[in-house]
């Protein structure tokens, strides 16, 4: 069980982190890491637990149909089931969800797309994206009520080892092959989605200046 320990350990390390950062309001946000091979399955964020706390109920293991296993009074996250279609379908051994109202906003502007561009930003390298002239694309999918209709639509932008995908109005749900990728991952997206909406708010001032009045 020593592997469990560490990687709940692990897991909370991170959750320390995202919540100095304020991306868990009002409970918002699940985090999932895989336990190794001593166990199959992961770790999962409890439902309805105050993120800013460190307990011993923080996170439940589950198989990978999103089932606890064993005894346990604590239910999954109610979006434990995205996390089971990125361990299910990839190599990643860990996935962060926060809402964020940078991510928030930057989803309902370009809902309607399906996706965003990102290009000419440095925090792209994150991804592995090196390229001059490389483009970084997020899908945006649309924030179904009905938790397997979300997995189902979501499950369609699994297809790699690292990513993330937007969920309008939501939130934003990023996968890597480790805590560190996942959590560097999740900082790069934030990055630059703040970066990409002052950079909109400067040229809508720029274009249509504040009137100054004299008295």
């Amino acid at each position: 069980m020593s592997d469990l320990r560490e990687k709940w350990n692990e897991l909370a390390d991170i959750k320390d982190e995202l919540a100095a950062r304020d991306w868990f309001m009002g409970t918002s946000g699940n985090l999932s890491i895989k336990t190794g091979e001593s166990i199959d399955g992961f770790l999962v964020t409890a439902s309805g637990k105050d993120k800013r706390r460190r307990t011993s109920e923080d996170f439940l293991l589950v198989d990978f149909e999103g089932r606890p296993i064993g005894e346990t009074v604590l239910t999954p996250s109610a979006e434990t089931l995205l996390h089971c279609e990125i361990y299910k379908n990839t190599k990643a051994g860990c996935s962060l969800h926060v809402h964020t109202v940078a991510n928030n906003v930057v989803s309902e502007i370009y809902g309607d797309d399906g996706e965003i561009d990102f290009q000419g930003q440095e925090l792209i390298k994150a991804f592995g994206l090196w390229d001059e002239d490389a483009s970084l694309n997020i899908p945006i999918i649309p924030n179904h009520a009905y938790i397997p209709e979300l997995a189902k639509e979501f499950q369609k932008h699994v297809n790699g080892d690292k990513g993330a995908v937007l969920i309008r109005n939501h939130g934003i749900t990023v996968w890597g092959k480790s805590g560190f990728e996942a959590k560097k991952l999740l900082e790069a997206c934030e990055f630059i989605f703040q970066y990409h909406l002052s950079l909109l708010q400067i040229k809508n001032n720029i274009q249509f200046p504040k009137q100054t009045f004299s008295l």
